[in-house]
């Protein structure tokens, strides 16, 4: 576990890229092998603004790195957050217990607020509008959104007490869990239900995307999934059912195209409709 950490805290920004365009690759070639949905689309041409909302939130997160650094430099010197107030424990479960409270307050927390607080749906509908789900989803993030997540994060490290090697592990395993979650991967239904109950599985999330309430509030989860089941956000619903989108944006070419994109936040808001359930 020490040499774990000591190699995150030092990770290379080099390295850092790699794990984003080693797992979009990984699970690419996986998709085009298993895929859940048979999607006729060109692959390439859907992923052009997903990989372009993608570079935006690396360029929104390079430059604000520093305060995660400052902060975590703060809480550490000053012995401030939850982990700091607890007694001494092994290291592993320190490093499991700190990722698993960033999960909540960096992830959860903020996924949740976006879509209950009108203003911050709009922004997060960016991600949802995409029609054809796949692991380019998972960065598909407006740049107003990846400056909420920051300020969540960074919220985070002084409530939790977070040293940097905790947030640069935890932002390695989100980009490689999001990737995976999101990716058009059909996996054995069984093998699928039983990693939900600890992480986020694809099945599971799929859901979340689903076009209509309420199943689009739902399945919040980041990497862990226990946090939609103890706080009562988790619900099931078979892959054959799932439509992807937003029911009252269903504009695909619109929800294609990186400028239409870029002023969706700034839309006039459109109450989603509920799914009959009877």
């Amino acid at each position: 576990m020490e040499a774990l950490l000591h190699y995150f805290e030092n990770i290379p920004s080099l390295h850092r890229v790699i794990i984003i365009v080693g797992g979009l690759t990984v699970f690419w070639i996986i998709e085009g092998i298993v895929p859940l949905f048979g999607f006729k689309y060109h692959k390439w041409k859907h992923a052009i603004p997903n990989i372009f909302f993608t570079l935006t939130t690396i360029l929104v997160n390079l430059p604000l790195a520093f305060l995660f650094l400052k902060a975590s430099d703060w809480v550490m010197v000053n012995n401030f957050g939850i982990l700091n107030w607890l007694p001494h424990m092994p290291l592993w479960l320190y490093t499991i217990l700190g990722v698993f409270l960033i999960d909540f307050i960096g992830a959860y927390l903020p996924h949740l607020l976006e879509h209950k607080v009108k203003p911050l749906w709009m922004i997060h509908l960016v991600h949802h509008s995409d029609q054809k789900v796949d692991t380019t989803t998972a960065n598909r993030h407006h740049p107003l959104e990846s400056v909420i997540r920051y300020v969540f994060t960074l919220m985070g490290i002084f409530i939790i007490g977070t040293p940097i090697v905790l947030i640069l592990l935890y932002q390695s395993l989100s980009v490689v869990f999001g990737q995976f979650n999101h990716a058009n991967i059909k996996l054995p239904k069984k093998l699928d239900t039983i990693l939900s109950y600890v992480i986020v599985s694809p099945n599971m999330h799929k859901v979340h995307h689903h076009y209509r309430l309420p199943y689009t509030d739902s399945n919040y989860g980041n990497i862990f999934s226990v946090w939609d089941r103890l706080l009562g956000t988790y619900k099931k619903l078979d892959t054959d059912k799932i439509v992807y989108g937003v029911d009252v944006f269903p504009d695909e070419k619109a929800n294609s195209n990186i400028k239409d994109l870029l002023i969706q936040p700034f839309q006039k808001y459109k109450r989603p409709t509920m799914t009959d359930q009877s």
